[in-house]
């Protein structure tokens, strides 16, 4: 059997029948449709009432009492009653100064003279210029029987 058209409508052979054939197609689409609408309000409402609490407050009371004496060891903190009592302590220098001579030390001057040789090597450069023909390349290569500009450093 040949590929036929839907132009192609007559048989091609005798007893042949052709049958047209249906398609269905569908087409679905989307669309937006308002049914209602929704509106809403936040109402705020305000009440007292009345909050009875005991509060607690602490301070601190500072008191300096001087003492003025001299004590051997460093006493410790301590506590009477409420009170925390922090000992301040400051410590004195007694200084006592004698002279005892314990050693003299003598610088005497004395001067000499000695000679001294040595050798040392001393070294200078020298620099050896050769000039070449104007025939070089222009590259700036040597010719196989030149040479580039020669310099030489000799250390004596």
């Amino acid at each position: 059997m040949g590929s036929r058209t839907d132009a192609d409508r007559t048989p091609a052979e005798p007893g042949e029948t052709i049958l047209p054939l249906f398609a269905e197609e569908v087409a679905v689409s989307k669309q937006v449709v308002e049914t209602g609408r929704v509106q809403v309000a936040r109402v705020t409402h305000e009440r007292e009432q009345l909050v009875d609490e005991l509060l607690a407050h602490r301070t601190a009371e500072i008191e300096r009492v001087p003492i003025g004496r001299h004590v051997d060891t460093m006493p410790g903190v301590r506590e009477e009653g409420d009170t925390v009592v922090i000992p301040i302590v400051e410590e004195l220098l007694v200084v006592e100064r004698r002279l005892f001579l314990k050693e003299e030390v003598r610088v005497r001057r004395v001067s000499s003279t000695e000679r001294h040789q040595e050798s040392v090597v001393l070294r200078h450069h020298e620099a050896v210029v050769t000039h070449l023909p104007s025939e070089t390349p222009a590259t700036g290569e040597a010719t196989e029987t030149g040479g580039r500009v020669q310099q030489s450093k000799q250390e004596e």
